[in-house]
């Protein structure tokens, strides 16, 4: 099963890998050879077009201020029509995007943080398109207010109506990760729950946050709160995205038992780990260039994070541990679309999504094929429980169990007894105890032999769990000797009911065993009283058993006839004697 869904969904992320893109879908290259211009944020935008602007150097000190980007369509487009530009959002005050038509006239938009009106698009896009569809464009002029760093946009130009197109794609990628994502993280978090593992909660909590992201980066949340729209997104899916691989890290190491691994190399990969948690904070925080710097460190910290985390998989699997091997087939997907964001620039191909839809995509793989995984395992610990728990009520039915009868023991008659006689208290209904003692059967041992003697014991047994019910409660107390508690009888009905068993028990058929010799019993009965224990009432029933025997065998004595018939301490002498 694990392997079948973990086969459909490499498939399909191959599949969204590998699809042609969109026609004409092209990137316009920020870091090179694009015009710009740097000014104060009190230039208008009407300034904007008549601006000197450099195109053979870097945008340099524009934080404070305003950057201009011109882009002129028919460089990038070679067919002639309506331009779209898609600009992936990144960390600005303002964004204005002016469109100038063949006739000199210039058209303006604009989006401010928290407020993109119904310029966003899924995947962290702003789409500007002109209002005019039939005029030629024949420039755009960009302009972003106090942007953190131009090396952190990326800018598309597609003709008209490949915007739409891609917009629906890459929603419905989003949606169906984002959905996967949701119901692993909910999955894990209860399972870490009912059967509290750490690594659960980790993957669980991992799960959630990536979702969180999702929904941050791809602009999914701007349909309900859409003040979250700009840099605030942006700078929570910073510190989201690497409080994530933090929490993946502290995942990987904890499921795998410490004996399997060093302790330098799991303190190591925790350290990296919380490393890319902490650096985390400052990186989704500064407006400056600096963030440049800190994005090149994370970018090693994380290609560390991701090299330990895989040598700890490695020496696991090399041990043994099939947690581990669970992981390795989890994690390759995802920690190989991680390194290669962070090794190849991909840009904003995948329909803009770029590299976020494909680490998206990867950790919806890793959380479904980690959650079936898990499943497996519980289902096998919940087998191994289940069998530990039969082989223990098996144990623990033996101890009360007589091994040669199958019927209860001492102890087994002694714990079913105690609550029916409590209740019997309780309630003031009749309950008694019948002792029943074989008679002469040393003398069955000694002609026919012991094993002729089991026979006989287990026929016996037989046919006195016949009364075993609510009522009724029968074992083998030891050797020869047989009990049975019963309720709902008193007086004359008591006797009457003991006689028949006597009748019943010396009626069995033990021909095939010890031939035509009769077997007889003696059965020496005692009724609770308000103030009795069991003790008391087997005391009183011994001694009934002993009159029986005294006086003959193969009858019932009522313990009341049988008090004055027994000298102090003689009854017990018999009971060693039998």
């Amino acid at each position: 099963m694990v392997h079948r869904w973990g086969a459909v969904l490499a498939l399909f992320i191959t599949i969204v890998g590998w699809m042609p893109k969109p026609a004409h879908a092209v990137g316009v290259p920020v870091e090179r050879g694009l015009c710009h211009a740097v000014t104060p944020l009190a230039t208008t935008d009407a300034q904007g077009p008549g601006l000197r602007f450099a195109c053979d150097s870097a945008p340099r000190q524009y934080q404070q201020g305003s950057l201009w980007l011109r882009i002129e369509p028919d460089r990038y487009l070679h067919s002639r029509g309506t331009p779209t530009l898609l600009v992936h959002y990144s960390r600005f005050d303002r964004l204005a995007v002016g469109m100038r038509y063949a006739d000199g006239r210039t058209e303006w938009q604009q989006v401010r943080n928290g407020n993109y009106g119904d310029y966003w698009r899924p995947g962290a896009q702003v789409a500007f398109a002109p209002r005019n569809r039939d005029a030629v464009v024949t420039a755009i002029f960009v302009r972003f207010d106090r942007l953190a760093s131009h090396n952190l946009l990326r800018l598309r130009l597609l003709p008209a109506g490949t915007a739409e197109l891609q917009s629906g794609l890459l929603a419905a990628l989003i949606g169906a990760a984002l959905t996967l994502l949701a119901i692993g993280a909910l999955y894990n978090l209860s399972l870490a729950i009912a059967v509290r593992r750490q690594y659960l909660a980790w993957q669980g909590a991992w799960a959630a946050i990536v979702f969180l992201w999702g929904t941050l980066w791809s602009q999914f949340v701007l349909m309900v709160v859409p003040g979250l729209a700009g840099s605030f997104s942006a700078q929570a899916s910073t510190l989201l995205s690497t409080t994530a691989i933090m929490l993946a890290t502290f995942s990987a190491a904890t499921s795998v038992e410490r004996v399997l691994l060093p302790r330098w190399l799991r303190g190591a990969t925790l350290a990296l780990g919380l490393s890319v948690g902490i650096l985390g904070i400052p990186a989704s925080i500064v407006r400056t260039a600096s963030i440049e710097t800190l994005g090149a460190v994370l970018g090693v910290l994380v290609l560390a994070d991701l090299l330990a985390v895989a040598i700890c998989l490695a020496w696991a699997v090399k041990r043994g541990s099939r947690e581990a091997r669970d992981l390795v087939a989890a994690w390759s997907v995802p920690m190989a679309a991680l390194a290669l964001t962070e090794l190849v620039d991909i840009g904003s191909g995948l329909w803009g999504g770029g590299a976020q839809i494909l680490v998206l995509f990867a950790a919806a793989w890793q959380t479904i094929w980690l959650s079936i995984a898990a499943s497996r395992r519980l289902a096998r610990f919940r087998a191994e429980r289940d069998l530990a728990r039969a082989a223990e009520a098996r144990a623990s039915e033996l101890a009360v169990r007589d091994p040669l009868t199958g019927i209860h023991n001492r102890r087994g008659f002694v714990t079913t007894v105690t609550p029916m006689m409590l209740a019997a208290h309780r309630s003031h209904t009749p309950m008694a105890l019948l002792l029943i003692d074989i008679d002469r059967f040393k003398a069955i041992n000694d002609v026919h032999g012991h094993e002729a003697g089991d026979t006989v014991l287990c026929t016996l047994a037989d046919r006195l769990a016949r009364w075993q019910g609510p009522m009724c409660a029968t074992a083998r107390l030891g050797g020869e000797e047989f009990a049975m508690m019963i309720g709902q009888f008193e007086g004359p009905s008591l006797l009457q009911f003991a006689d028949h068993v006597r009748q019943e028990l010396g009626a069995c058929d033990h021909r095939s065993t010890i031939g035509d010799r009769p077997v007889t019993v003696s059965i020496g009965v005692a009724e609770l009283r308000e103030t009795a224990d069991y003790q008391q009432l087997y005391r009183a029933a011994d001694r009934a058993l002993y009159v029986a025997k005294d006086s003959g065998r193969n009858r019932v004595i009522h313990a009341d006839h049988a008090a004055s018939q027994v000298a102090p301490g003689k009854e017990i002498e018999e009971a060693e004697a039998r």
